[in-house]
């Protein structure tokens, strides 16, 4: 028995012995180890990290909630917010006018070519008041039928029961961003723009309560604006709001002068009735920011070629204020691309101007991984760029513990990030898979390629395979990427 036990604790020893030499030596092979990008953070805490666990929403706010939930008879409130969720969700655009033009003219044409290919004599004028008539009717089935939202009392509930937990989820996940990548910032005014139950403010809040002094909230809804206050006095409307400062507008601020440090629009874009009206609003929203913009849309190809639309008129206008000549710039999550967006005649394939978020730029240098078309784009079919947060819903009957929202964002900044570290980081855009020894990993490299790798901790590093295990679809990694150990996915 004796001898049994010297012989485990000799084996023991070198087996640890062997441990302490291989980190030597992986320390020594890879150049980018734990002092070069960990800077004393766990593994589990990588920079590259910028997901948030399953958020659930503030004591005092969930309460308040379900007190107007109490104190309204709505019936059947569960099955209209699931529905009124299915609906945000499908939603589009506007037609524009010059699109159903083109349309018509293309419908027309096709009857006309019809017409004379069966020949035969013809009243030219009936032929003509029967194609216009065959015209607007197909017309009618394949447009989208548009109509603004207008939210009462009681839709407004039904609105913050589908909409509410989703909503704070996603804007502080984008939040979470800026307070990670930008430490220094501390704001001290927002402007909230269609700012629906007052999400923005909770999330701002929860980051900067300690500096935020002034916080306006703007929307043409005064149901919703009612409903957002009631929110912030929990169970009575006499009671003292727990966020102060809070200020609820119908109309932006008219002084073009009067700028914020964060601004935030947040599910509001999509709500304009045109292109024009859109354009408008968001140079506007840039003139009242002083620091940073940030712009959500639900995570569906709408959503997300609205905030692209948004970036290219910011970026592409190169309009300066007298009083704030300073240009903007793509903080995250997309970057300055020269890409091609899918056409509708031709199976959606005529490409556009746009970005992928899944190929932002790196965390440390503040720039683009690479500069060539985004992969993602050129892959059918089309999935929208988008990132998902976990959270916890209102406890109602029949709700899960855990739901997913899923949404697309842009932030723009008053500051030309500049580079710093050099390092070279690749951004997952899939799961990541985890497995015994190694993790298999989507990743979008510097080169512009999408490729497969496997990380192991013998290929890549103890600490790059650890900060692998410990990220997920969305996160950053710093991977030194082997030739012959990937796989091209373009």
């Amino acid at each position: 028995m004796a001898f049994r036990a010297y012989g485990a604790r000799v084996l023991y020893q070198r087996v640890v012995a062997v441990r302490v030499m291989y980190r030597a030596l992986s320390a020594e092979v890879h150049p980018q180890s734990h002092a070069d990008f960990l800077k004393g953070a766990p593994h589990r805490k990588h920079p590259g990290v910028t997901n948030l666990k399953t958020l659930r929403l503030p004591d005092e706010l969930q309460k308040a909630a379900q007190a107007i939930i109490h104190g309204t008879e709505v019936s059947g409130l569960v099955d209209k917010a699931r529905s009124l969720t299915n609906f945000l969700w499908s939603r589009k655009r506007a037609p524009e006018d010059v699109t159903l033009r083109e349309r018509a003219m293309a419908l027309e044409k096709n009857l006309w070519e019809k017409t004379k290919e069966k020949g035969g004599d013809v009243d030219l004028q009936l032929l003509k008041t029967q194609i216009t008539k065959k015209v607007l009717s197909d017309l009618r089935k394949i447009t989208y039928h548009w109509s603004p939202m207008r939210y009462d009392e009681e839709l407004g509930v039904v609105y913050m029961v589908a909409k509410l937990a989703g909503g704070y989820a996603a804007v502080k996940r984008v939040l979470n961003e800026i307070k990670k990548r930008d430490p220094s910032f501390s704001p001290h005014s927002l402007l909230d723009f269609g700012s629906g139950l007052g999400t923005a403010v909770w999330a701002s809040h929860s980051f900067w309560g300690d500096t935020l002094k002034e916080m306006v909230c703007v929307d043409n809804s005064g149901a919703m604006n009612t409903i957002a206050d009631r929110l912030l006095r929990g169970s009575s409307e006499k009671d003292e709001p727990v966020i102060k400062q809070v200020y609820f507008r119908q109309f932006l601020p008219v002084s073009p002068k009067v700028q914020f440090d964060l601004v935030v629009g947040a599910f509001s874009l999509s709500e304009l009735a045109s292109q024009k009206e859109r354009e408008d609003a968001i140079l506007t929203l840039w003139r009242k920011s002083s620091s940073y913009l940030v712009l959500l849309e639900n995570g569906t190809k709408e959503g997300h070629q609205i905030l692209m639309d948004a970036r290219d008129i910011l970026l592409k206008k190169q309009e300066r204020a007298a009083h704030d000549p300073r240009r903007p710039s793509v903080f995250a999550p997309v970057c300055y691309y020269t890409l091609l967006y899918m056409n509708h005649l031709i199976i959606h394939c005529l490409i556009r101007q746009f970005i992928s978020p899944m190929c932002f730029f790196c965390l440390l240098s503040f720039e683009c991984p690479h500069e060539s078309p985004c992969p993602k784009l050129f892959q059918l079919p089309l999935v929208p760029c988008n990132f998902s947060q976990a959270y916890s819903p209102l406890p109602l009957p029949g709700a899960p513990d855990r739901q997913t929202e899923r949404f697309s964002y842009l932030v723009l900044s008053r500051t030309e990030w500049a580079g710093g570290e050099g390092l070279d980081w690749a951004r997952l855009t899939a799961p990541v898979l985890r497995r015994p020894r190694h993790v298999h990993c989507q990743v979008c490299c510097s080169s512009g390629e999408i490729k497969r790798v496997v990380v192991t901790a013998h290929r890549h590093g103890r600490d790059v395979y650890r900060c692998a295990r410990s990220s997920d679809w969305g996160d950053q990694l710093p991977i030194i990427q082997p030739e012959d150990d990937s796989s091209n996915l373009d």
